[in-house]
């Protein structure tokens, strides 16, 4: 009699936890469908008057340019990346503690040191309102807006103030070193920001994990603030459609944006599909060399088309076989082969580029990310002493890709001289 009462309880408070998480899963469906709603509400005009004006306004006082010291990489880290959200963040696939494990890495390969690293500062209300409305940051004082956009239901259930610490500084502070690492990509060739690459995130709203919108961020801090910096390219090789960025900058042709991804997974935005200049499509369980092939010919057609001031490289690791959300079958190699590509393409036309890391949903991310790093370092396509020019590192030693591309330019040229 005792063990059937156990019984009765037992289920009765799994269904109870049940109703609280579907009556969650509902409001934040609610949310969601309210703020598109209004989003695709907005007229184009309107939208990208307001865009056009923020992009030639000056930049307002920021603190988020800090200075490379002479014996640092253009590479931007701190500890603050890092998310521990009382072991809620284990509830959603990302690894939220994937930038520490990276930077650690890099550290016993040798490669770095707590000095070498450029830290970021944390990106504060004004600097956010270059892009997103104050609506939309008003919205993110509300624990279940936060738990809608991070896809983690509990967290509508902790107070905003916890959340805003232990979760969104972390966040803020990747979004600062962000529009920090595309400063100093243009100042010494190329930057890393171990870190960002919030690409589902827009002016408007958030999504996919994705708070602040980091990368449309970083380009329109550039342009107010570099009037050399009139054109930018957003190369987006995560496995899911970048929606966010891609709704920012429709209609905006400063920007050309080339997205590679899998077609049939989140978030299948078709009215930012609008943006992508280049596109490529990958089905489910698209091997290395299909992959690799469409990444090389969809750069090289976008390169022939557009001529860009600066790249924003989002160099998601979703793409890995076993990844529980991106499903394609990429081997490590074949990440790794693939961020060498892009550096060589990009840096062998002397394009200032800067890479973030994005997404990657299981535990093997965080060591293909500083491998590939260290090969780059290997290849000669990054180093230390690099500034805007690399005719000193390039070709790569042992690059076959940047040696061809290098004879390429160089018959080019004598072609236009006879």
């Amino acid at each position: 009699m005792l063990s059937e009462i156990y019984v009765y309880r037992k289920k009765e408070n799994e269904m109870t936890l049940l109703k609280i998480r579907s009556t969650l899963f509902r409001f934040a469906v609610i949310l969601s469908a309210s703020s598109l709603e209004k989003s695709d509400r907005l007229s184009v005009k309107s939208t990208f008057t307001v865009m056009a004006a923020e992009t030639s306004r000056k930049l307002h006082a920021t603190d988020l340019y800090v200075p490379i010291e002479p014996k640092q990489w253009p590479i931007v880290y701190t500890n603050q990346y890092n998310i521990n959200a009382f072991g809620m963040q284990k509830l959603h696939p990302f690894d939220a503690g994937k930038w520490g494990r990276v930077f650690q890495m890099l550290k016993e390969a040798g490669m770095l040191s707590e000095t070498d690293v450029v830290t970021p500062k944390e990106a504060t209300s004004q600097d956010l309102l270059v892009v997103h409305t104050q609506k939309y940051l008003d919205n993110l004082t509300w624990s279940s807006v936060v738990a809608r956009i991070t896809e983690v239901l509990p967290v509508a259930l902790v107070p905003n103030f916890i959340l805003q610490k232990i979760l969104l500084k972390p966040l803020r502070f990747q979004t600062g070193g962000t529009i920090l690492a595309t400063k100093l990509a243009v100042e010494k060739g190329w930057a890393i920001n171990i870190g960002g690459g919030f690409h589902h995130a827009h002016g408007e709203d958030g999504g996919g994990f994705c708070v602040y919108a980091d990368i449309t961020l970083a380009i329109k801090f550039l342009m107010a603030s570099d009037p050399k910096i009139k054109k930018a390219m957003i190369i987006d090789l995560d496995a899911h459609q970048g929606n966010g960025h891609e709704r920012d900058f429709l209609n905006d042709d400063s920007v050309y944006i080339l997205d590679v991804y899998n077609g049939a997974i989140y978030p299948r935005d078709s009215k930012a599909k609008a943006a992508i200049k280049k596109r490529a499509n990958c089905l489910h369980h698209t091997k290395d060399e299909e992959y690799l092939e469409k990444v090389k010919s969809t750069i090289d057609e976008a390169l022939n088309e557009f001529e860009p001031d600066i790249i924003v490289y989002n160099a998601g690791t979703d793409i890995l076989k076993g990844d529980p959300l991106g499903n394609l079958d990429i081997t490590a190699e074949g990440i790794i082969k693939r961020d060498e590509i892009v550096f060589t393409k990009v840096r062998a036309k002397n394009i200032p580029i800067v890479m973030v890391t994005s997404g990657g949903y299981t535990m093997e991310t965080a060591k293909i990310i500083a491998d590939s790093i260290l090969n780059l370092k290997e290849k000669n396509l990054i180093s230390r002493e690099s500034d805007n020019s690399i005719k000193h590192t390039f070709p790569p030693k042992g690059n076959k890709e940047s040696e061809h591309l290098e004879h390429a330019e160089t018959t080019k040229k004598t072609q236009s001289e006879l």
